[in-house]
């Protein structure tokens, strides 16, 4: 689903199980299929650009944006790096955490297993790791929240939302409850064009499928 582009950006939602670029798969990923929408529609020859400024994860699903320039992609990077850009996810667990959190943790990832650990302060190779969350609503045994990603680390709300003893329905990769896909979903990005100034946000609705169908009604587009 496209949501908005012009010269500078194209932003979509990334379907659940597709990679955001290639990998040892082999599978068709995000990446490549907007390229070749963008050659398509515009009848675009050759390579097309586009610039990957963020991820998601494989299983996860969600609203993404990218640069169809080098120059809008560089300003996008740093405003990622200076926090200005701003993402909200949202994410089922099905046990039960506080009303609200501010999680921070070192985290540690092994490329060798593709896992992602809390580890102590100081561990050579652990990146700080920060995240805010609210529960606003519960049903069936399943509570629905709204998580505020302050920065960016491979699998972080997966392993702090886990760590913090809630793990995310369908991730059984860090110890959730089995769902039919992993229960986390990019829902919401905002950030400053990067060539006119003008903030943007941009919103995917939820998946329809249980559990998340319990909770439609949560966020208004």
């Amino acid at each position: 689903m496209i949501l908005y582009e012009d010269n500078h950006l194209l932003v979509a939602v990334k379907p659940q199980n597709m990679p955001t670029q290639a990998d040892s798969s082999g599978d068709e990923d995000f990446l490549r299929f907007l390229k070749k929408y963008v050659k398509d529609t515009y009848g675009k020859p050759g390579n097309v650009y586009l610039g990957l400024v963020h991820r998601l994860d494989r299983p996860a699903g969600g609203v993404m944006v990218f640069a169809r320039t080098s120059k809008a992609a560089a300003r996008i990077t740093r405003q990622i790096k200076e926090f200005k850009m701003q993402k909200k996810y949202a994410a089922i667990v099905s046990a039960p955490l506080p009303p609200s959190g501010d999680l921070e943790d070192f985290l540690l990832k092994d490329p060798r297993t593709n896992i992602t650990r809390v580890a102590p302060q100081g561990t050579p190779g652990a990146k700080p790791a920060f995240l805010h969350y609210d529960v606003l609503s519960s049903a069936n045994g399943y509570s629905l929240l709204d998580i505020s990603l302050i920065t960016g680390r491979s699998h972080q709300i997966r392993v702090q939302i886990a760590n913090a003893g809630a793990p995310l329905a369908g991730d059984v990769k860090y110890g959730g409850s089995p769902a039919e896909k992993l229960c986390l979903w990019s829902r919401e990005i905002s950030f400053d064009h990067p060539v006119t100034g003008e903030r943007l946000t941009f919103c995917a609705p939820l998946p329809v499928y249980n559990p998340w169908n319990l909770f439609q009604s949560c966020f208004a587009l």
